[in-house]
């Protein structure tokens, strides 16, 4: 690259689910832009964010986790992630050092048969293993495809990090900026307050609870002038049962919910907030096409 070239391009984070993908994005990006829990399947669309400097722009799509899935919300989650490689210019594949051999890692390499896209394999929690397992586990992933380079990370406390966008960016092409250089993602604030709330609910429930829970933003309104923002946002349930959780004892999970996802809101949004929680049944709503369709699933 000639000196004084601006870099960019548009990169796909993919792998199974729960192997760290949101939180590199949100390390890369230097703000909290995916929710994360430490369940799977916590990310359910398609999410951008943008990395600026001087010298190059990365956008950044965080994806669904790759699973063998069987229609409704999965199979819809499983298609976001794999319409993003042939239409990016680099695609990080990131796989967790302590269990490399997880079976939708098999669905993810099948997936990588087909493109012939620049894939950089990145091996995240790296500090959960033994330092001298870890060149075995790189070894037998790098039998599977022809990667471009492989970059050893831990994303949930930064180490790698350097390593892994030195890599990329020497991937991208020459290019403008695609998106002024304060913008972090394109995802609407009334939709990342939505997403806050669903983390809470992963993070407070248990069993079937979160995989069955959707949050819409029906109402966001601004008061500048009180610097407060009034927000209603619907949880959806399938079962009568499901909603008597989400409330709780005298609505004491509901308060819990509202209170965590309203300070993180605050924080976001640099104001005061003022939070309205309804819960409401809808049945099967995971097979529904049209709810699918509503809830920005499809």
């Amino acid at each position: 690259m000639i000196q004084g070239e601006f870099k960019s391009g548009f990169v796909s984070i993919i792998g199974a689910p729960n192997v760290g993908k949101s939180t590199l994005l949100n390390h890369l990006v230097g703000q909290k832009v995916a929710i994360v829990s430490p369940k799977p399947q916590t990310t359910r669309t398609r999410i951008l964010a943008v990395r600026t400097t001087a010298a190059y722009q990365i956008i950044l799509l965080d994806t669904p986790g790759i699973h063998r899935a069987r229609g409704g919300l999965n199979l819809a989650m499983v298609r976001a992630a794999l319409a993003t490689l042939n239409t990016v210019d680099v695609v990080l594949l990131v796989v967790e050092a302590p269990d490399s051999n997880n079976l939708n890692n098999i669905s993810v390499f099948e997936a990588l048969h087909t493109t012939r896209t620049h894939v950089l394999l990145v091996v995240n929690k790296i500090d959960l293993v033994r330092p001298d397992t870890v060149d075995d586990v790189v070894r037998s992933l790098e039998s599977r495809h022809q990667f471009k380079g492989t970059v050893k990370i831990s994303a949930l406390h930064g180490s790698g990090i350097d390593e892994l966008v030195t890599r990329l960016v020497a991937l991208l092409p020459v290019g403008p900026a695609y998106y002024p250089s304060d913008t972090l993602t394109d995802l609407p604030e009334r939709f990342i307050c939505g997403e806050l709330i669903r983390e809470k609910i992963l993070h407070l429930t248990a069993e079937e609870i979160p995989y069955a829970t959707a949050v819409t933003v029906s109402s966001f309104r601004e008061d500048p002038e009180k610097n407060l923002i009034h927000i209603q946002a619907d949880i959806h349930v399938e079962r009568s049962s499901q909603k008597a959780i989400i409330i709780g004892k005298g609505g004491a999970m509901l308060r819990q919910i509202g209170q965590q996802a309203r300070l993180e809101m605050e924080n976001l949004l640099g104001a005061r907030v003022f939070l309205e929680l309804w819960v409401r049944v809808q049945k099967k709503w995971r097979q529904d096409p049209r709810a699918l369709r509503e809830f920005g699933y499809q």
